[in-house]
């Protein structure tokens, strides 16, 4: 079976590597065309441009990835039933299951490389692209300085900050507040807050006391530097925070770049969210680990749909494909609707147009003859 399975592979990855990097290619070129007035607005040269189309790849890729391997599969099986190899195989005492394994192979590998890109490159990528454009310019909505950010709350501190600058994890006139094991509460002022070889350096620093919330504050320590190796809060968990809290602002609007690392990190650092608030990221946490799924799904939609016998040419099921990629989208919006505003639980929710798309491929699948 190596032999045939080895062909398979070559007459799938073939229009697959085709397919990707035309789109790619194309998708580059729409990017490009699209923003190009903002990145004129920008001052970016030609070749700030190209890095530019590089570094939003990555989303672009995720985003793809399940049409092209949608229509290599049909491409290849079209192919192959229409010259009657598939019945061949068949005939020989081959299942279609057997047949079939190359291709369950690649969207399992598909659906890593989706959770890999999505995890690890496509957030990264995104802030590459941001400094990008705020390479020559900066402005008022330069993320890498966060002025309307008020606080970070850890399970043992509350901080307040008037801005934080994420690049340098700098805090401008940050306020900590926190309790001391005999219920006391403490409160630390400062001009300024540096992280620096992994402690939080507060600089005109003034500690002060409370002996419950009604009681005055009492002075108890002034100094010009005040190094405090007991707070464990990180800039990468403050970093987390800033994308969650912007996320939630914005309505789940921009998603690209909060990973699950950031999503499971928040919801530690806050057990209890507000209902609005947790219905969205559990939402959204189901959604991350759902949607590189897609390409293991649209090859069970695919293969019945192009194994069938007979001489079929390839441009016929680009209706089908384009009707499957429609109806999917619209449940998957509906789907994520619902579980964000607390309709529908946020796995089922998030996993709802797999579930369905892969049950009805089972079901022709186990159906073709």
């Amino acid at each position: 079976m190596r032999l045939l399975d080895r062909y398979l592979f070559r007459e799938l990855l073939t229009p697959l590597a085709y397919c990707l990097g035309g789109l790619v290619l194309l998708g580059n070129c729409f990017t490009l065309f699209g923003e190009l007035e903002k990145l004129q607005e920008s001052r970016l040269h030609f070749l700030d441009m190209l890095e530019y189309s590089v570094a939003t790849t990555p989303e672009f890729l995720v985003t793809v990835l399940p049409i092209t391997l949608l229509f290599a599969l049909l491409y290849a099986l079209t192919h192959h039933a229409r010259y009657n190899e598939i019945t061949a195989m068949r005939t020989a005492g081959i299942s279609l299951w057997r047949i079939c394994a190359p291709y369950f192979m690649v969207g399992v590998a598909a659906s890593g490389a989706s959770f890999a890109l999505n995890e690890l490159l496509v957030p990264v990528s995104t802030d590459w692209a941001t400094h990008i454009k705020n390479r020559y310019v900066q402005n008022a909505d330069n993320a890498e300085v966060q002025k309307t950010f008020q606080g970070f709350t850890s399970p043992h501190r509350q901080w307040q900050f008037g801005e934080y600058k994420i690049k340098t994890a700098e805090m401008i006139r940050p306020i900590v507040f926190w309790k001391t094991p005999n219920g006391s509460i403490q409160q630390l002022h400062a001009d300024l807050a540096v992280w620096t070889n992994h402690v939080w350096t507060f600089f005109n620093a003034a500690e002060y006391s409370q002996a419950d919330a009604q009681s005055p504050l009492v002075p108890s320590l002034q100094t010009n530097e005040l190094a405090m190796p007991d707070f464990d809060e990180t800039p990468s968990q403050i970093k987390s925070e800033i994308k969650v809290n912007g996320y939630l602002r914005l309505g789940g609007v921009s998603q690209a770049n909060i990973p699950l690392k950031d999503i499971l990190g928040y919801l530690r650092l806050h057990p209890d969210p507000p209902r609005s608030a947790s219905d969205r990221l559990l939402t959204e946490l189901n959604e991350r680990l759902a949607a590189p799924w897609t390409c293991l799904v649209v090859v069970f939609i695919a293969i019945p749909c192009g194994a069938m016998s007979g001489r079929r040419n390839f441009f016929f099921g680009v209706a089908g494909i384009i009707a499957i990629g429609f109806i999917y989208f619209v449940i998957q919006k509906v789907s994520y609707a619902f579980g964000s505003g607390g309709e529908l639980p946020g796995w089922l929710a998030a996993w709802l147009p797999n579930l369905i798309f892969g049950a009805t491929g089972l079901i022709l699948m186990a159906r073709a003859r």
